[in-house]
């Protein structure tokens, strides 16, 4: 059993003195110039005196630590609002929304003279105080970071980096002395979960191709993350890519395979990137290759990019796209692990399940499930977005509520402006466009596979959308159909057509057109899509619409009955209006009105004219009350 380090322990080491800065460099922090902040660090803390080391396998070399600094990028650190983010050990400091203008007081006040800037450090909006380190910041600290925990530590594209914290020990292991019946038995007994939303016990899906008489077999990682509002896949190819590899590898050990694929969608280059050249780095040292380990087995891996398709996700489809055929699914049985890719046994599983099998093989099954609860052991990575203080990657154990995610790791729900409103909770939509909503009865849920199927959501891949009580959930429900209506292959007619009628449906209902009838047949085809369709898209499709049709039926009453939208989100349904309660005739809606549709005297409340309104926004936006409705 493998000892996992950090890299903190791995970089100081007999180094007393030496500083190591960490860039986050995954896809949010890079949009906003993390990279530009990295190259003027090394620009001008080389210009300044300071010897600056940007290679792992440099460290070694150095002779001064008091004068040299290591100069790391990561992966996504997961506080994704807050970026570009930069720490420093082993000072334990983290500054957010840092600028390369910020540059020259970081090298003077704080590597130099020892000094903090506080206009760098995160403040807490609900207590104002200062926050020095992740372990301060609620958002963190709140959180048990365990396959996310690397991904804001190690430099993802550094390969000697991954080996030292005791990678790619595990898999050394599985070709060198465990058996396969062992391997399998381990992540049997640890109660590892598919990590992609349906939840499957992972050792009993590589048993079942274990035992498989075949000479050819594939492992394939699902790395098609197509739900709107998650990108947890996505930044642990970024930010840890040889964690995915390295659990491939033990798979393939497990079931007898040789070949693998990485399916990563084309909208993900830089996760595209950092895996090509995890593969290519590790064919090189040799964990990859015709003599893996120097064991004599072969193991190669490719990386391919998919088109997009939202159905390729489904495991038949992806495989039917690698084969170079369009991306549409098949029946079951036969199950992948008998006849998968080319017609060969082959194990499919998503980027988090594989990620977490190292870690498993390190610490072992018994301390894995320790973590999370009896039926659902571990954690679980989630996007958290939408209308919440906080947005970004979090990871939780498995169990944790709703409430504790939105409420404590999240900071509690915002309103229109960005302020935090304590009673503006209405709902959670939980994976994506397969899953159904969560409402504030559900707050004190226990986040889990079983709980939440208990009350016809699921985990999904891990999105959680947070939305507050100004979203029309018709109007959610319409998104999210419009969405799986385009993504539909149309190989079935249920979910071709099926999904055609729902949004057509949907769109009388949010355009004021809708009858008592129409949403008793909405329902009734729901369900009818939800049974009959061949793959998970359409099955999973109408989620949504029967989640919202049973905890918020008053809103679809009134868009139908009384054909007013209550949010006044559905513009078609939606009466503009000022109310008086709010307006402080300040005139600013009124000075913004292009149509002059809006009138009153300074200090007294003003009106909407409704037959001149456009429904633009533009008054709303200018009022400062949110005295405005149904623009």
């Amino acid at each position: 059993m493998c000892q996992l380090k950090s890299t903190a322990e791995i970089t100081f080491a007999g180094r007393d003195g030496l500083r190591k800065i960490v860039i986050c460099t995954g896809t949010g922090c890079i949009a906003n110039g993390a990279m530009d902040v990295y190259s003027a660090l090394m620009d001008q803390m080389r210009a300044a005196g300071l010897d600056v080391v940007d290679h792992f396998e440099a460290l070694d070399g150095i002779r001064d630590a008091a004068r040299s600094v290591y100069l790391s990028k990561s992966g996504c650190q997961g506080f994704c609002q807050m970026g570009p983010l930069l720490s420093i050990e082993p000072e334990g400091v983290l500054y957010n929304k840092v600028k390369v203008s910020d540059v020259p007081d970081i090298i003077e006040k704080t590597l130099k003279r020892g000094e903090l800037i506080e206009g760098l450090l995160y403040k807490d909006p609900a207590t104002r105080q200062v926050c020095r380190s992740q372990k301060d910041i609620p958002f963190y600290k709140r959180q048990h970071r365990m396959v996310l925990k690397q991904c804001g530590e190690l430099n993802p594209e550094n390969l000697a980096e991954y080996r030292a914290i005791g990678g790619y020990t595990a898999a050394e292991k599985a070709y060198k002395s465990a058996t396969p019946e062992q391997i399998c038995k381990d992540i049997i007994d640890s109660g590892l979960r598919g990590r992609g939303g349906g939840g499957f016990p992972t050792g009993k899906k590589w048993d079942v191709c274990r035992v498989q008489k075949n000479e050819k077999k594939y492992i394939i990682c699902n790395g098609d993350e197509g739900d709107p509002g998650a990108f947890m896949d996505r930044s642990v190819m970024e930010g840890n890519p040889h964690s995915v590899i390295e659990g491939m590898m033990i798979a393939a050990a497990a079931i007898g395979a040789d070949e693998g694929y990485v399916y990563v969608r084309a909208e993900y280059p830089l996760a595209v990137k950092r895996v090509r050249k995890a593969c290519e780095d590790a064919l090189q040292a040799g964990i990859l290759g015709d003599n893996v380990f120097g064991t004599g087995r072969k193991m190669r891996i490719h990386v391919m990019e998919g088109a997009g398709a939202f159905v390729c996700g489904e495991e038949t489809a992806l495989m039917a796209s690698i084969e170079g055929n369009r991306g549409m699914p098949k029946p079951k049985p036969p199950f992948p692990a008998q006849a998968g890719l080319w017609g060969k046994p082959t194990v499919i599983n998503n980027v988090e399940t594989l990620a977490t099998v190292p870690l498993i093989m390190a610490m072992g099954p018994a301390k894995f499930r320790e973590l999370g609860t009896s039926t659902s052991p571990g954690t679980k990575t989630f996007a958290l977005t939408g209308h919440v203080a906080n947005t970004g990657l979090i990871e939780v154990p498995f169990g944790a509520t709703l409430r504790e995610i939105v409420m404590e790791i999240g900071g509690g729900i915002t309103d229109k402006k960005g302020r935090i409103d304590p009673e503006g909770f209405k709902a959670v939509q939980i994976g994506g466009p397969s899953g159904g909503c969560l409402t504030r009865e559900h707050l004190d849920l226990k986040m889990d596979f079983d709980s939440l199927r208990s009350i016809g959501a699921m985990v999904g891949s891990g999105g959680l959308v947070c939305m507050n009580k100004t979203t029309c959930m018709v109007a959610v429900a319409r998104y999210f159909m419009q969405f799986t209506q385009k993504e539909s292959c149309g190989k079935c007619v249920l979910c071709r057509e099926g999904t055609r009628q729902m949004l057509y449906l949907l769109d009388d209902i949010v355009e004021g057109r809708a009858t008592m009838e129409t949403l008793a047949l909405l329902e009734e085809l729901a369900v009818v899509v939800q049974k009959g369709s061949l793959c998970g898209l359409g099955k999973t499709a109408p989620n949504p619409v029967l989640s919202t049709l049973k905890y918020f039926k008053d809103e679809y009453l009134a868009h139908v009955v009384d054909k007013r939208c209550p949010t006044g989100e559905c513009k078609k349904l939606a009466k503009p209006e000022i109310l008086a309660d709010k307006c402080k005739g300040c005139t600013l809606c009124a000075k913004k009105c292009p149509v002059h549709a809006i009138s009153g005297e300074v200090k007294k409340t003003h009106v909407i004219d409704e037959k001149l309104c456009i429904k633009c926004g533009a008054c709303a936006q200018a009022c400062k009350f949110d005295a405005v409705v149904g623009v």
